[in-house]
């Protein structure tokens, strides 16, 4: 799908009274979503232990 099918395809799943906000924020997830999806595709995520033990020293534990 296309960026342009992907945001029209989002958009008809959002209920008949949604407001322009809801159309930005869900626009803005979907398009963080992807990005995400894109970096790991492209190697830069995190492994998972790393997460955890950056997730310990935040929370002190």
């Amino acid at each position: 799908m296309t960026t342009k099918e992907i945001a029209i395809h989002t958009i008809e799943e959002l209920p008949e009274d949604a407001t322009w906000d809801d159309v930005q924020e869900r626009i803005n997830f979907v398009a963080g979503v992807r990005k995400g999806l894109r970096e790991l595709d492209e190697g830069k995520g995190l492994p998972h232990a790393r997460v955890k033990e950056e997730f310990s020293q935040w929370l002190g534990k």
